[in-house]
């Protein structure tokens, strides 16, 4: 039989009836009662005695504890309900004021608008200062490095006089002349003898617009910058295939025999690897003997000659510099599609989850696992294993018969085979959970319900969205600067060699050795912080954005549901003030802890790595048990930390109170209920991850796709490899992902630690939990166990 309809009270003390139609906004009030003194006290009881948000036209609770009573009498942070400390007042308090501003959340007019009570305060302020400091540190070292440093040298060299390549305010100008040639091949040789005194970086090179080649039937040259008594302009010189030895006098020439300059013969053939000349060593007869016939000196024509540039060329820190470098050129990728495709394809997966929840589990499954395959063949064929279009070190055209290895050759051969076990690992794990997928429909039903009566929720994350995109475009150019902010200095060399100088007409000996850039220790701290600060930033960032909508959720939850369409904003409005006026220390301490354990982790994985090739000749088998041991609890401690930091956020956003109150508080109730949450959330929260992964893999693949085009293969463009930016797009494509999928994860979560909260203050009887969310529940038989604990 159906059950009679209860009275409830205003706290204006107006008498009416709750149809069943109520939610929808359709509410009876018969004529007010002339208030009496005992119909004032008991108007008073009752206000104080209602569980929450106090909406006018909800029925009184189920039953009232003692417990309860004494709570809702006393007040104040987590000994209160919940309901009086976020949600909705009654509007009559507004209009009349009177003795509802002494009720505990009252507050005239203001608490009619849904504004938290008055007793929350600003915490964590000596972290949210710490971080202001972090920010003033941050644009100081941006400083320097826009200062000091020069994107240039990512990609070119340097001369012989310590000009960059293709700068423009070298001298002389040399802003088309981008490779760099070493003149004396018998330099190249002797600094790569072994016990020799001679360096590489001494060896005398210019720049050239395009490496030289052997003449076929003759001897060509390639001359010094022209200065001093060569009359001519670096055009003219460009123009004349950098030969003038028909201008020299009888002393130049001598000198030029003797390989001291200005002008050096074309003996070995060379192609341009990464804009500098590599030597092939394989040496042209014909300009041999004519270079003999001429009385020139011996040349040596070992295989030193290749290995030693290529030695050079090769080694980490220039491919280190070479990925940052990469990351510049490809500017229009990362925009592309590490933050307009990421933005498209959150806002689609959401409003498909919002109508299309049933099908989301299964079509987020299938859509990975296609992706996934996709980019694994996407490697196999930039890694050479399949298909006939293989990464290639060589800028430009090159004989087919020669090859060239590079390491970032060997790093794609790598990340192919991690993607292959990647991808096996995926498919299988995938059969193993399809009989699972379908517990999570449940729980995205109840997000879907959130999103969509708080729709505003679906367009928050652009506010985010759109200061991460600021920061990054800034962070990314201070990061190509300061990588590339050290000092050119002149070597400090001890070789005897000589050559002609031409400003002062004759061989000097004095000035044989070459520059290079100098990094000094500082920049590596700088470099460090600068990555630390930018992984700080981001969790900062998704921390303020998490919060704001556990609020805005919290906000629906303790309202019973009961969201004002007319105001669709109002809710995350409201939750984005209390985070802006009270918690953004919070923030900052949670999103410092984060990073904090992260580094720590990062840094004695590197120690653990360089102590493995110390002493990798004799590790026991316990030695590597015990790593592997270390390395899977350093994992769970980090999967166990994030999640305590997403729980505290919602109950921050919930209670008002500090980030280490709000983690016992969570934490407690997360134990609590640890069977439950751990049925539910587990399989939704590994859809949430795979959704995230298809927006990124998406935007890898698309990636791919891009950097395959003619303008990033050749020219000024053609980067090392597409690694380095893929896996940047990636990045940025799961940190976009997150932020919008943090919508449906914190939903979720803040429903249910909100249920939890709600059952333990009502002695095991959810008071304010939503329809759907109820029989969610019973659905899974879990309620029992959920509102009783272990």
């Amino acid at each position: 039989s159906p059950s009679p309809r209860r009275p409830s009270f205003s706290c204006a003390c107006f008498s009416h009836e709750r149809s069943g139609s109520s939610r929808k906004g359709q509410i009876h009030t018969p004529a007010p009662i002339t208030p009496t003194p005992l119909r004032s006290l008991l108007c008073f009881l009752l206000s104080n005695l209602q569980p929450g948000p106090q909406i006018t036209g909800h029925p009184l609770p189920k039953s009232i504890h003692p417990p309860r009573l004494h709570r809702a009498l006393v007040g104040g942070g987590m000994g209160g309900p919940l309901g009086a400390i976020i949600g909705r007042y009654p509007s009559a308090a507004a209009g009349t004021g009177g003795d509802d501003a002494d009720h505990p959340g009252g507050g005239g007019g203001t608490a009619s608008l849904g504004i938290i009570r008055h007793d929350r305060r600003c915490r964590d302020l000596a972290f949210l200062v710490l971080f202001a400091a972090f920010w003033v540190a941050m644009i100081v070292n941006s400083s320097f490095a826009f200062n000091q440093g020069n994107p240039l040298r990512l990609t070119y060299e340097l001369d012989y006089k310590g000009n960059v390549c293709g700068d423009r305010h070298g001298d002389p100008d040399v802003h088309e002349l981008e490779v760099r040639y070493w003149l004396d091949p018998n330099q190249v040789y002797q600094s790569g003898v072994k016990g020799s005194k001679a360096n590489l970086a001494d060896a005398k090179a210019i720049c050239l617009m395009e490496c030289p080649t052997p003449a076929p039937d003759g001897l060509n040259f390639v001359c010094d910058y022209p200065e001093g008594d060569i009359r001519l302009s670096v055009d003219d010189w460009i123009n004349r295939d950098y030969n003038y030895f028909e201008m020299l006098t009888p002393d130049m020439r001598n000198s030029s025999l003797q390989l001291q300059g200005p002008c050096y013969p074309v003996i070995f053939p060379s192609v341009n690897v990464y804009w500098s000349c590599q030597y092939i060593a394989r040496a042209s007869n014909v300009s041999l003997t004519h270079w003999q016939q001429m009385g020139g000196v011996n040349i040596e024509q070992n295989m030193l000659i290749d290995k030693t540039i290529h030695k050079a060329i090769d080694s980490r820190s220039a491919v280190l510099k070479r990925y940052v470098a990469d990351i510049g050129k490809s500017w229009p990728v990362l925009i592309v599609c590490g933050a307009l495709l990421p933005l498209f394809l959150s806002v689609i997966w959401l409003l498909m989850i919002r109508y299309f929840v049933a099908a989301m589990t299964w079509i987020t499954v299938v859509l990975f696992n296609a992706l996934i395959v996709s980019v694994t063949m996407f490697c196999y064929i930039k890694a050479g294993w399949l298909g006939n279009d293989p990464l290639t070190v060589v800028i430009g055209e090159s004989d087919p018969y020669v090859h060239i290895s590079g390491r970032e050759i060997s790093h794609l051969h790598v990340a192919t085979v991690l993607m292959t076990v990647i991808m096996i690992i995926a498919f299988l794990s995938s059969i193993a959970i399809v009989r699972r997928i379908l517990i999570a429909t449940p729980v995205l039903k109840v997000a879907a319900k959130v999103i969509g009566e708080v729709q505003a929720l679906i367009v928050f994350p652009v506010v985010p969205y759109f200061i991460l995109a600021i920061f990054y475009m800034f962070w990314f150019s201070a990061t190509l600067h300061l990588f590339s902010s050290g000092q050119v200095v002149r070597n400090d060399c001890s070789t005897d060699c000589c050559s002609y100088d031409l400003k002062l007409g004759k061989v000097n000996c004095d000035n044989c050795c070459g520059y290079s850039i100098h990094y000094t220790p500082h920049i590596g701290i700088a470099i460090l912080f600068h990555l630390f600060g930018c992984y700080w930033a981001t969790q900062f960032f998704m921390a303020c954005s998490a919060t704001v909508v556990a609020g805005s959720v919290a906000s629906y939850y303790w309202a019973r549901g009961e969201i004002s369409h007319d105001i669709p904003f109002f809710s995350v409005v409201s939750s984005l003030k209390r985070l802006m006026r009270y918690n953004l220390g919070s923030a900052a301490i949670g999103s410092l802890v984060v990073s904090a354990v992260e580094w720590v982790r990062f840094i004695l994985e590197c120690l653990r790595r360089k102590l493995k090739l110390v002493g990798s000749a004799g590790e026991s088998c316990f030695g590597k048990v015990s790593s592997s041991s270390s390395q899977c609890c350093r994992g769970c401690i980090d999967w166990t930390l994030m999640s305590v930091n997403r729980n505290a956020y919602i109950m921050i956003a919930i209670t008002g109170k500090g980030f280490f109150k709000a983690s016992v508080l969570a934490t407690g109730l997360i134990m609590n209920n640890i069977l439950r949450i751990g049925k539910v959330n587990v399989i939704g929260d590994v859809i949430l991850f795979l959704g995230k992964l298809c927006v990124s893999l998406f935007c890898a693949l698309f990636a791919f796709l891009m950097l395959d085009t003619h303008k990033y293969k050749s020219a000024h463009n053609k980067i090392s490899s597409p690694l380095v930016p893929v896996l940047v797009t990636w990045g940025l494509g799961y940190t976009v992902a997150k932020l919008f999928f943090a919508v449906v994860e914190m939903s979720i979560d803040t429903i249910i630690l909100s249920f939890c909260q709600d059952a333990e203050e009502h002695q095991g009887t959810a008071q304010y939990a939503p329809p759907l969310l109820m029989e969610t529940l019973d659905e899974q038989g879990e309620l029992q166990r959920l509102t009783q604990g272990p």
